[in-house]
Order: C-alpha cells, then structure tokens, then sequence
C-alpha cells in the first residue's frame, strides 16, 4: 500500500494542477483569451492530433532534438575521455570549457542564422552546440574519477591503449557519462523549440509563435501542454534506458533492507 501511495502522490498533484487551472479558468477571474479552460486546450490537442498537425510538428522537433543531441554525444564523449586522459589536451580545453559552459549559447544564434540560414541544419547546429558541454563535461568528470587501482590493475594484466579505454576507463566513467547524455537531452528539446520560435518553420514552437500572431490563446496553451508532455516521456525513457545499460553498475541494484 505505502509503495501504491508513493506511485500515485506525484500524479495527484498533477490531478490537482490540472483541476485548479480548469476551476480557476471558468471562475470569470480571467478572459479566456489571458487563459483558456483546461478542457478547451486539450479539445484543441484532440482536433490537433485528429488532424494531424500535432504529429508533423512533433516529429519535426524531435528530428531536430534527436539529430542535435545524437551529435552532441557523438562528439562529446570522444573529446571528454581524450581530455580527461590528457594533461596537454586538458590544458587546451579547459578555457575554452570554462568559458563556454556557463555563456548563454542562444547569444550565437543570429550568427549561426547568418552563416547556415534559417533551415534544419542552422537549428540542429544551435542543439550541437547547447547540449554538448553537459556531454564533454561529464565524460571528463567520469574518466577523471575512474580509480588509480582500476587503472594499475588492467595495466598489470596487460591492458594498453584502446583496450584499456573500452575494458576500464569507459565502463567505469559510464554513470556520469549517462547523467551528462540525461541533462542534454532536455535541454537539446528546449534549443530546439527556441529555434523553431525564433527561426519559424514547422515545429511545436513554430506553431506556437503561429498561434501567438493570430491571437490563438488554445493553440499557444496547447503547445505548452504538449511540450511538457514530451519532456516527459523524453527523460522517462533516458531514465529506463540508463538502468537497463547500467544494470551491472550499483545504483540498478535494489536497496538493502535492514
């Protein structure tokens, strides 16, 4: 019962978000324009999907999201592990990181929009460039942490090199590689949707931006609605997907009991 409890308390607040934007809606302390009823906007979504313009606008944004954060973590652990492992690459880098990591990326995206344009690439290229410092960062931080015994261990058995690398240093530096790809994810959905708001174009933000110029308050709340939505079940599969690539590591095993 305590374990049903706990599964069921967080989709209770939601339940209770949801009726008291519905309760507040219809209670005259707003236009409906300021803030449409919850049932308006999900009827909006229904005659969204019925039609099919939810399901283009999805897919565009997450090809977006997905090709960005794809090459973020393509680039991203190959260059983390290579910097973490070398003191000159290290050295090279870590001004670069320091500086770029904290700075706003969407500052380069008139720059990013006069070189490539306003078409996929320019948006997939503002995704790379967000969403790979929690890639490289990460990568260093786990194969900076990998133990010196480990390490000393597979050199006396002979490990070098590659086989060093692919049999030690990246199973160990995993977790926190995994945790670096989990907060890349969403953020690689947030720059997506930025992009299509800014760059326009068929997407969940281009369509709000669409919504917003003909005064639409449903299709503006329904985009908000389904953005959340997506988040959701983006970092709930990342979650699943950690734990079964990790089912070897300590965090997959269950809790001791006492």
């Amino acid at each position: 019962m305590a374990r049903l409890i706990w599964r069921v308390a967080p989709w209770a607040v939601v339940l209770a978000l949801a009726a008291a934007w519905e309760i507040f809606a219809a209670s005259g302390a707003v236009t409906p324009f300021m803030l449409p009823r919850l049932s308006v906007v999900l009827e909006r979504i229904r005659a969204d999907g019925a039609s099919g313009e939810l399901w283009q606008n999805l897919a565009y944004t997450l090809y977006r999201s997905f090709a960005g954060f794809f090459i973020a973590g393509a680039l991203g652990i190959p260059l983390g592990i290579l910097i973490g492992r070398n003191r000159a690459v290290r050295w090279l880098f870590d001004p670069l990181i320091s500086v770029g990591f904290p700075m706003p990326k969407i500052a380069f995206l008139p720059i990013v929009t006069l070189w490539l344009g306003f078409h996929d690439v320019s948006k997939i290229t503002m995704v790379v460039l967000d969403a790979s410092f929690p890639v490289v960062t990460a990568a260093i931080a786990g194969t900076m942490s990998v133990e010196r015994e480990l390490l000393w261990s597979a050199r006396n058995c002979g490990a070098r090199g590659a086989a060093l690398l692919r049999e030690v240093v990246l199973p160990a530096a995993l977790p926190q590689i995994f945790t670096g790809l989990q907060v890349a994810l969403p953020i690689a959905l947030i720059v997506a949707i930025v992009a299509e708001m800014k760059m326009g174009g068929v997407g969940l933000g281009g369509a709000m931006i669409t919504a917003t110029r003909f005064a639409d308050s449903p299709g503006v709340f329904a985009g908000i609605v389904e953005i959340a939505v997506a988040g959701y079940v983006l970092v709930k599969l990342m979650a699943v997907l950690r734990r079964r690539l990790l089912l070897w590591h300590p965090e997959a095993l269950a809790p001791a009991t006492v």
